[in-house]
């Protein structure tokens, strides 16, 4: 049985972390919302099963749903040989993924500071005081933090690339897209961070994902938008 993620079919979002790590194992998976009436199957998969998911994205395997970005990857890193498989290893590889997931809250709230419920026009005053700490402070001291973390390693756990890996990938992806200035700024101390993203990308079956139709491309409707007033 195939895989079925369920995310919006418009947008990377959070459910790209999910998508990368699916295509590095090279599992067969349904994108279910991009197929035909998949939002309305998107909507009423929300309401199914004993573990149902506030919100997508929600992976449905043979016999059980999971929600949770990070819960989803600690699952499919386990199976699929993207984590270690010793407790302390696995534990690690997850606590960088709940990092990430703090880094890509903070990205969010770049462009809706005061709330999701309203437009970003509806409080670009406060979203461009957001953005200019996170540009100033939070991206450079995020970034250490990884580029420590990293070393001279390959992988953020050494040799063998994790889940962890491909979602630090896709978060740096998504600075360069929303801050190009702020990130390019902040990434000149970290040469291992961007021959980590080289190295990444060149794997072969991300590489063939990133040329696909699968993958969506950064657009101003999902986490990481670009809007040229917020980067400084």
């Amino acid at each position: 049985m195939a895989y079925e993620l369920f995310y919006w079919p418009t947008i990377q979002g959070r459910g790209e972390f999910v998508r990368l790590a699916l295509e590095e194992a090279g599992q067969a998976y349904v994108d279910v919302a991009r197929g035909a009436g998949g939002v309305d199957d998107l909507m009423a998969a929300m309401k199914e099963g004993d573990t149902p998911s506030f919100a997508p994205p929600f992976l449905r395997t043979q016999d059980m749903t999971i929600g949770q970005t990070a819960a989803i990857l600690m699952y499919l890193g386990e199976r699929h040989k993207l984590a270690p498989q010793e407790t302390k290893g696995r534990l690690w590889t997850h606590q960088l993924q709940l990092t990430i997931a703090d880094l890509v809250n903070e990205v969010h709230d770049t462009h809706h500071p005061v709330g999701n419920s309203l437009y970003y026009e509806d409080q670009q005053e406060e979203a461009r005081r957001r953005a200019a700490d996170f540009t100033a402070a939070r991206i450079p001291k995020f970034l250490n933090y990884f580029g420590r973390v990293l070393g001279g390693q390959d992988y953020l756990l050494g040799s063998d690339i994790t889940y962890a890996d491909l979602s630090l990938f896709q978060a740096l992806e998504g600075l360069a897209y929303a801050f190009p200035q702020a990130t390019q700024r902040a990434l000149a101390g970290h040469p291992n961070l961007e021959a980590l993203r080289r190295r990444v990308a060149e794997r072969p079956r991300i590489e063939a994902y990133l040329a696909s139709p699968r993958r969506i491309a950064f657009n101003e409707e999902g986490i990481f938008r670009h809007y040229p007033e917020l980067d400084s």
